[in-house]
């Protein structure tokens, strides 16, 4: 019988419990059967398992899977039995066997294998987004990344460096900064140890950078309003350290008439053609060598509290893995 993480109710790792789950005789219209080859652990899963982003009850974490296809419901034409698939975005994904919309499933070329995919797809379609969609990073524009050595950071500094930008590293201990710069970062700031603003601005001769990436939250957001050049934008993308306090909004004409925004994966690929076209744009890239496909744990499904654990420890660098 199939199997998946449920929970119950929010808390911390040890909510999370294996159980059979019995699945329909065939998957219903408009959606697709996926056996999992790998499924992938990102922060929105503990989000979601803490009760921050709350979610009906009961109910089966995880956003991103790739598989095969292995039964189509009425309706579907994209895909048929037999395709290797990905997807993002589509909650309930640990779990070795699941129904999914086919709408929010892509298909997967043969140069990416299914681990490349499950790593990637969910940070790398939110790479893309941040770089090519909230702003568009353009060669010689400095940026700002925050969490440089986690797994979008990691991607984020790799993918703006082959666009022409100059990327400084910001990282939380000093034991990250050599792989920061592995991933094309010019300059590290180490946010634990030093004062973040001060460094920066110390980087860019006193003007501060074009884009700041902050998905540190509480710890590093004020920093990164100072870090930003007058009329220049922080993108607010996660808060690893905690949820940011409420913002005076002349905080960011005291500083230069800053842009400040909060995005989502899900409305940038909301459409159809939006998701085909960023997921194409992902493929290519990791094609291309451009992005590092850096895993840096891989756990039975069984063990997803440990590789929760880990994940909120910080003691990883790079992507997490369940494998039914």
């Amino acid at each position: 019988m199939p199997s998946a993480i449920v929970v119950h109710a929010p808390g911390g790792p040890e909510v999370m419990h294996l159980e059979p789950r019995e699945l329909p005789f065939a998957p219903g219209p408009g959606q697709v059967r996926v056996r999992h080859a790998c499924m992938g652990v990102n922060f929105i899963d503990i989000y979601n398992r803490s009760g921050l982003y709350a979610q009906a009850l009961p109910f089966v974490p995880g956003q991103e899977a790739a598989g095969t296809v292995v039964a189509v419901g009425a309706g579907v034409a994209e895909l048929a039995p037999g395709a290797r698939v990905a997807y993002a975005g589509a909650l309930g994904a640990y779990a070795d066997v699941r129904d999914v919309p086919a709408d929010r499933v892509v298909a997967l070329p043969d140069s990416v294998p299914f681990p490349a995919a499950a790593a990637l797809m969910l940070k790398g379609m939110t790479a893309h987004m941040l770089l090519h969609q909230v702003t568009r990073v353009q060669p010689g524009d400095t940026v700002l990344v925050l969490a440089a050595a986690g797994g979008v950071g990691q991607l984020l500094t790799a993918w703006a460096n082959a666009l022409g930008a100059r990327v400084i590293a910001g990282v939380g201990s000093a034991g990250k900064a050599d792989l920061a710069r592995s991933r094309g970062a010019s300059d590290v700031v180490v946010y634990g140890a030093e004062p973040l603003a001060e460094r920066v601005r110390a980087l860019t001769a006193g003007r501060g950078v074009d884009v700041a990436y902050d998905s540190v939250g509480q710890a590093t957001f004020a920093a990164s309003l100072d870090c930003v050049r007058p009329r220049g934008l922080v993108v607010s993308f996660g808060q690893s350290s905690g949820k940011i306090p409420p913002l005076e909004v002349s905080a960011l004409q005291q500083r230069g008439c800053l842009y400040l925004t909060r995005p989502s994966l899900h409305v940038y690929t909301h459409t159809r053609a939006e998701l085909v076209a960023t997921s194409s744009a992902l493929f290519a890239a990791i094609a291309a060598g451009i992005l590092p496909v850096a895993i840096a744990g891989r756990y039975p499904l069984a063990e997803a509290a440990r590789a929760h654990a880990d994940l909120e420890s910080r003691r990883t660098t790079g992507a997490l893995l369940l494998e039914p």
